[in-house]
């Protein structure tokens, strides 16, 4: 499998601010890739020098292969780019923006106009095609920005805070596309501070935290990594004194709701054991018991202190 992206050693100052510190990290072809970080971290600078709107002081960027400083223009043909401060051209029409996008990347007219049509309909825009785009409301506006990163059919999407400030159906409708657009074999490529989008599309992230790469896994290890103890819940059929299990517990992270009991354990399987040993003797039955994991938020704000 090929990477899609390729960051290697790579720093960029601006004057005595060092935004990116010697970072490096790949994207596999195919997958969906979360650049997380609190704001200042350094991703905005980075997702510019991946896409080459600026360059770096020093290190290598690829594209499928392509060297970014070295042949731009084919590494740029690659890619669909929303950055976080774009915008449409708003005494434009929906319809004339994807075709000056379209005929910008090159693409022959009767293609360019199938392809807006399907795009605009997939966004739930082409109703309103022929109208300015100063009349849209914001969610309607990102929907089109996406449209015209998708108009040259790229095989790498990449999105900086796509889905920043929206309304839930524009949030919901772009998530649905973009996990379609990778089922159909496009890498996307998302920069986000929002920890639930990550969670809900993301196959692996890279943190990252004053200008360095601090973690790059997939999502479930880097919850994983962040915390020694699980939490273990148990519901039983009745309540009970089960004062007994809060000896299980480490650091005393022990609590009862009803028949519901929580408690923080290190070793799960002789906890479960002990458990199921309680319920036997005194005859009460284990209606479910699962063990939760920290969320990727969780294990973002003990990574970054953020």
């Amino acid at each position: 499998m090929r990477n899609a992206i390729e960051v290697v050693n790579v720093s960029k100052s601006f004057g005595a601010i060092k935004a990116v510190d010697n970072v490096s990290f790949t994207v596999k072809e195919g997958e969906i890739f979360g650049f997380l970080g609190p704001n200042g971290a350094g991703k905005t600078t980075t997702m510019r020098m991946i896409t080459g709107l600026i360059k770096p002081d020093s290190g290598v960027i690829r594209i499928f292969g392509v060297d970014i400083l070295r042949d731009h223009i084919k590494a740029k043909q690659l890619m669909g780019i929303l950055p976080e401060m774009s915008n449409a051209y708003i005494d434009l029409s929906a319809w004339d923006n994807l075709m000056l996008v379209g005929g910008l990347y090159g693409v022959p007219k009767k293609i360019c106009e199938e392809r807006g049509e399907r795009l605009l309909k997939q966004f739930k825009l082409f109703d309103r095609r022929n109208q300015l785009v100063k009349g849209f409301s914001k969610g309607m506006k990102q929907r089109l920005l996406v449209c015209m990163a998708l108009i040259h059919e790229p095989i790498l999407l990449l999105l900086d805070e796509p889905t920043s400030g929206l309304d839930v159906e524009s949030t919901i409708l772009i998530r649905e596309v973009l996990k379609k657009l990778n089922e159909n074999g496009v890498t996307v490529f998302i920069t986000t501070h929002n920890m639930d989008e990550a969670s809900r599309l993301c196959e692996r992230v890279a943190i990252m935290h004053h200008g360095k790469i601090i973690v790059t896994d997939t999502v479930d290890n880097v919850r994983d990594k962040t915390e020694r103890f699980k939490i273990l819940e148990v519901i039983f059929d009745k309540a009970a004194d089960f004062t007994e299990l809060a000896s299980l517990s480490v650091n005393g992270d022990f609590n009862v709701s009803g028949e519901r009991v929580r408690v923080v354990v290190e070793d799960v399987d002789s906890v479960v054991n002990r458990i199921v040993d309680y319920a036997r003797n005194n005859s009460i039955r284990i209606i479910s018991l699962n063990t939760l994991s920290p969320s990727l938020e969780e294990a973002f704000i003990k990574l970054t202190g953020s």
